[in-house]
């Protein structure tokens, strides 16, 4: 380091790897078949006695734990004759190289791997070590990545018991439409309610002398079909007439059911349908009125509402003109780009007093799809599901104002990873067309037309507005078969529909076909109304069950549609005989090349529905 060194040069063995010379002139001399002569053979310096110093590094222990650790191996310059090594007594004998006989050749020998020179060695043992250190951090991952599940797993069951439970739903509800064909989605019925009691009082939804009990303030039903391809959600009027089927009481301070009975009703206005009957009450109405099979059920005070949008650090809207409502004042000065807190979200989703937009109700709902449709991209987001702190408190949100039945916090999160590659245009808001308002401020349903937009979701057929992604290879279809075997009848199930208007038809032929041996899903009246023709309809790959029930009905139209699943449905026309015939027997092949194809069932979906998707972007 400094000039007191000394300044001979150092012995081989005390350099680093890198420091020593690759080959000497004998060895390139060698290489290139020239001979010179061979210098005389030199004895090792001596090794000067150790002294003590303050910074030694005690070497560790040799390999051979029996060799005496102060003898020192030299390495000698390549090119030089090696000389004997001494060896302690009763060590056993010396190893080949070390025991070459003066005069002999001196050609280099590789030491270690052959055929590697000292730099490429150096590599390889500097690999080896990272390879190491690669394996001992993923070891170290591994070993945080299951303690981190065992968190997340301890924590989510912790949580399970924060949800309030409630008895809301009926999933063997007769109202349910093609129920295998909704096979894999999932429906939730999420409510808003405007208690005006306890926090949500203090936050502004009203008091009590304002409007006892509980109002469904919001009421979307959000279906996700089983390929998660999609997210459409249907938001329904508050004031929308609805009939009211007979219903138990319901208390929403405590949260149960009491022994008031209240009988079936109509003209009744949708959200005083859930003050009085609560979640059972509302998820008949809106099982009717869909088809849908509603799976789960969420209800939501304001108070909780305000809580969730705090603690993923509020949500971004865009709005096209500023927010002045009559009673809440001024929500938002001016139009633009706006990161609403969880009081301003409040305001901005419960307005309903707002000059500008005409129809209060129509307006309002139509801000709540936009600002859900923002707090979904919020809470799906990375910055949301993989940080535990706001996760944790979202979630705890959620429970803290929240009435439950199916739903926990397990499938919310497994349900929400599963929506992250989502586009944004797969996300649709849609609202329920009406029809004007009747004398007693109801607004009047187009039944038909709601009838048109769920059996589109149900068929999962393209809505007004959507813009799901196109498929990186589209499938090609499968060819129809020109024939088929016949089956067993205890292997079809049939739904029985009546297309002719007279009743129990259906009901009839069920009984009919059941005698036969075919088992009936289901009897009512084909969706599509009163046709001439006996149709057969099937999903692809079911025409050997069509072709079995068809025999029954001689003439009758094979028809292949989407949206059936496993069901064969046989729509009874006016042309039907009105005998049930015994069917062909198994094994039998029959001629289905004459095979139509068919649409969805159901009227046109209207062209005048208020949509908003998640993909627009207007500021």
């Amino acid at each position: 380091m400094g000039d007191d060194q000394n300044s001979e040069p150092p012995a081989p063995g005390s350099r680093a790897p890198w420091e020593r010379p690759l080959a000497d002139q004998n060895y390139r001399d060698a290489r290139m078949g020239r001979q010179r002569p061979v210098p005389p053979r030199q004895p090792p310096p001596e090794r000067p006695a150790p002294t003590e110093h303050p910074f030694r590094v005690e070497r560790p222990e040799p390999r051979n734990q029996n060799s005496d650790p102060d003898t020192t191996e030299v390495i000698p310059n390549v090119g030089t004759r090696r000389s004997p090594t001494p060896v302690p007594p009763g060590e056993g004998s010396a190893p080949e190289w070390l025991t070459e006989t003066p005069g002999s050749a001196s050609a280099p020998r590789a030491v270690g791997n052959p055929g590697l020179t000292r730099v490429a060695l150096n590599r390889s043992r500097r690999r080896k070590r990272l390879r190491k250190a690669g394996r001992a951090i993923v070891a170290l991952v591994a070993v945080g990545a299951l303690a981190g599940t065992g968190t997340v797993w301890g924590y989510l069951n912790s949580t399970m018991g924060k949800f309030g439970q409630v008895a809301a739903l009926d999933t063997e509800s007769e109202d349910i439409v093609d129920a295998l064909g909704q096979m894999g989605d999932e429906t939730y019925l999420i409510v808003g309610t405007d208690t005006r009691a306890g926090a949500s009082g203090q936050i502004g939804a009203g008091t009590v002398e304002d409007a006892e009990g509980a109002r469904a303030d919001v009421v979307m039903l959000v279906n996700i079909p089983a390929d998660r391809s999609r997210v459409v959600a249907v938001s329904f009027p508050r004031d929308l007439d609805v009939e009211r089927p007979a219903c138990q009481g319901w208390d929403n301070e405590t949260g149960t059911y009491v022994d008031t009975k209240y009988p079936a009703a109509y003209g009744d206005k949708l959200n005083a349908t859930y003050a009085l009957g609560g979640p059972k009450c509302l998820v008949k109405v809106i099982q009717k009125m869909s088809g849908l099979k509603i799976g789960h059920f969420v209800s939501m005070d304001f108070a909780g509402f305000e809580s969730m949008v705090d603690e993923i650090g509020g949500v971004e809207v865009c709005t096209e003109q500023p927010l002045h409502d009559g009673i809440l004042g001024t929500v938002i000065p001016e139009a633009g780009t706006h990161l609403l807190d969880g009081k301003t979200a409040l305001d901005f989703v419960r307005a309903r007093h707002v000059a500008t937009e005409g129809t209060g109700d129509y307006g309002r709902i139509n801000r709540q799809q936009i600002f859900l449709s923002s707090l979904l991209g919020g809470a799906l987001s990375s910055q949301v599901l993989l940080n535990p702190a706001k996760l944790n408190g979202f979630i705890n949100a959620f429970t803290s104002e929240t009435f439950v039945e199916n739903v926990d916090a397990e499938s919310l999160i497994t349900l929400g990873r599963s929506l992250q590659n989502v586009d944004a245009g797969a996300v649709t808001f849609l609202t329920v067309p009406t029809a004007g308002t009747n004398d007693w401020g109801n607004e009047i349903p187009r039944m038909d037309d709601i009838k048109a937009i769920f059996r589109a979701i149900i068929d999962d057929d393209d809505l007004p507005g959507e813009k799901r992604a196109e498929p990186i290879l589209e499938a090609a279809p499968e060819p129809q078969p020109q024939s088929v075997q016949t089956v067993d009848p205890s292997s079809v199930n049939v739904q029985v529909s009546n297309a002719t208007g007279e009743a129990g038809l259906a009901a009839t032929v069920a009984a009919d076909l059941e005698a036969e041996g075919f088992q009936i899903y289901d009897v009512g009246n084909y969706l599509a109304g009163n046709t001439d023709d006996t149709v057969v309809r099937f999903s692809p790959t079911h025409e050997a069950e069509a072709a079995t029930l068809a025999s029954s009905f001689p003439g009758a139209v094979l028809e292949s549609a989407k949206g059936l699943g496993t069901v064969i449905e046989v729509a009874l026309g006016s042309n039907f005989s009105g005998n049930v015939q015994t069917p062909i027997a198994s094994d039998t092949p029959v001629n289905v090349s004459d095979v139509r194809i068919g649409k969805s069932v159901g009227a046109e979906i209207p062209t005048d529905l208020a949509v908003v998707n998640a993909g627009d972007v207007s500021c």
